[in-house]
């Protein structure tokens, strides 16, 4: 059953893995790299439907990809310094 992902409605890591259909290391580092922008309360992240709905335009792809593109670039210069 797909659910439809509401703009102001306050979501878990759980709920929005199961939405995006990712695993639970894909979610931890999207929220660690800021592709989706949570808060935390008691320990836990809570994210708004906003942000989900960020993740899968074409604008948060693009900075995936840099993202990806910069992290690849310095371990090709550290490989390289050895």
């Amino acid at each position: 059953m797909d659910q439809e992902i509401k703009p102001n409605t306050v979501y878990t890591t759980a709920e929005t893995q199961k939405m995006l259909k990712i695993s639970n290391s894909t979610i931890k580092r999207l929220l660690k790299r800021g592709l989706i922008r949570a808060n935390k309360v008691g320990g836990q992240y809570r994210i708004l439907g906003k942000e989900i709905l960020h993740v899968v335009s074409p604008e948060t792809e693009k900075r995936a990809v840099k993202s990806y593109l910069e992290l690849k670039q310095k371990v090709v210069n550290k490989i390289n310094k050895w």
